[in-house]
């Protein structure tokens, strides 16, 4: 009877498997909108891989992060909120001052959260990471947040193993680790989160690669740049070392697809591309140009926030098919929960708005507003800021001094027209929103710091905190 029990039960269990699709989740690392050929046909670097994707499902020309640098936005994807909400709003540590100390930042996401990967799991999904995490260490951990199989220790940027000069952003191995489980794992459904370390700083690649690069980069535009706020920053894209590095990790996804089709996948698998915030413009070396898209990483403006995003999913997007609706980072948990045929958990994805109507191609609108909150000093030169986008337009609060900023990004994508005196009460609606927004989700705001210089040459750094213990599961969370 038990046996009997047992396959009635794996029986049912293989019927159920069948309808649900698998993920793979891709996410660049500091790639910009502009880098990718599918979106800007004129850049300097080769994506045929990711130009593929978007030949195969839809294009978004307004995908945007949560957040213009790395912790915030990762987070987002896994919790379907706004990053005020589960207290991670720069990098983890991140730490920097100035005429403002930063607000208070988590060191990790915590446990009480129930992730994408563990509703997944919930559901039936075996699950899987390789690469950088960035959203705790030691008991805050993939494997802590529904990632079974998590290879993170392995891959991340912070990670012992060895990486080699073919490797070394370890792109090659996030891949192998995948191909491995894709493998292991063809006949159930799975969702297999690959973050990549690339194209981060440092920047590197394979030697042969870097060498075909230079030869091509001697025919590129010289170096240019412009200003922004005290920095500045890159208007060309010639960088051989940084398009070496791009084309690896291509090569890699490229991999990738090709394990789904041996192993017969590639009709029953979702792929989301995506990048965590934008490229690095007006810093640490400034090896990408984000034009025409203002500025970069650490800044609010379009080229800090708005990403190369695609989503493959077979039977439902129209190959070859694009958007022009705003969608952003907090929205992947509804919409990968719907196209699992999995119900919404909205007491979860507080935020986050299923753009599945987006992809089959039946609505144009996502019908609220987009936010954005930073309230520290980025590495790469953005003060603190909070943003609202409703429709076409953006409006940008400075915490330094108040001021605002107000664009319409359909007329000026590039935002070089601050229209703020001339639409005074455009501005006024927004800021109000944009208030009552930050006290429903809770954001905590700078303050003046007593000890700012005027006269120093670098921001002052701010109180190092205290490491928390890692509580348990379904523990009360010290940041609501």
């Amino acid at each position: 009877m038990k046996r009997f029990a047992f396959f009635l039960f794996a029986a049912c269990s293989s019927l159920l498997a069948a309808d649900k699709p698998n993920i793979v989740f891709i996410l660049a690392d500091d790639l910009g909108q502009m880098d990718i050929r599918a979106f800007n046909p004129k850049t300097f670097y080769e994506t045929p891989n990711i130009d593929g994707l978007a030949k195969r499902g839809m294009k978004f020309t307004q995908g945007y992060a949560a957040c213009c640098v790395c912790s915030p936005t990762r987070g987002s994807i896994m919790t379907g909120k706004y990053p005020p909400r589960f207290g991670i709003t720069n990098f983890i540590p991140g730490g920097k001052s100035g005429k403002l100390l930063s607000a208070p930042n988590a060191g990790q996401l915590a446990l009480q959260e129930v992730t994408i990967a563990e509703s997944l799991r919930d559901a039936g999904y075996a699950t899987f990471m390789s690469g950088k995490w960035h959203l705790g260490n030691e008991g805050f951990m993939p494997k802590d947040q529904g990632f079974t199989n998590d290879a993170s220790a392995a891959t991340g940027p912070k990670s012992d193993i060895k990486k080699g000069p073919d490797d070394p952003k370890k792109t090659d191995r996030i891949c192998d680790d995948a191909i491995a489980f894709i493998k292991a794992n063809k006949d159930k459904p799975f969702y297999a989160y690959l973050p990549f370390n690339a194209p981060h700083v440092p920047i590197g690649a394979r030697a042969d690669l870097v060498a075909k690069w230079e030869a091509k980069a001697k025919q590129a535009p010289a170096d240019t740049f412009g200003n922004e706020g005290k920095n500045m920053v890159r208007l060309v894209q010639n960088n051989p070392v940084y398009a070496a590095m791009l084309e690896q990790f291509d090569t890699a996804i490229g991999r990738v697809l090709s394990a789904l089709e041996k192993n017969g996948l590639t009709e029953k698998t979702i792929i989301v591309f995506m990048s965590d915030n934008g490229g690095l413009s007006t810093a640490e070396g400034s090896p990408t140009s984000n034009l025409p898209l203002r500025a970069g990483k650490g800044w609010p403006y379009e080229g800090g926030v708005r990403e190369p995003l695609i989503v493959v999913a077979p039977g439902v997007a129209k190959p070859a098919s694009t958007c022009d609706s705003p969608v952003i980072s907090t929205d992947f948990y509804p919409t990968l929960l719907q196209l699992a045929g999995q119900p919404l958990k909205p007491e979860q994805h507080l935020d986050g708005v299923s753009f599945v109507p987006l992809l089959k191609g039946e609505s144009t609108a996502r019908g609220k507003p987009l936010f954005w909150h930073y309230p520290h000093y980025a590495n790469q030169g953005g003060p603190p800021n909070t943003v609202i986008r409703e429709g076409d337009w953006k409006l940008i609060e400075w915490h330094e001094d108040s001021s605002l900023e107000l664009y319409n990004i359909a007329q000026d994508l590039s935002e070089k027209t601050n229209l703020a005196t001339q639409q005074p009460d455009k501005v006024k609606e927004l800021h109000i929103k944009l208030i009552a927004w930050r006290k429903e989700v809770g954001a905590l705001m700078p303050t003046p710091n007593p000890h700012f210089d005027p006269n120093a040459k670098a921001p002052t750094k701010s109180p190092k905190k205290t490491k928390k213990k890692a509580p348990k599961k379904g523990a009360p969370s010290s940041l609501k």
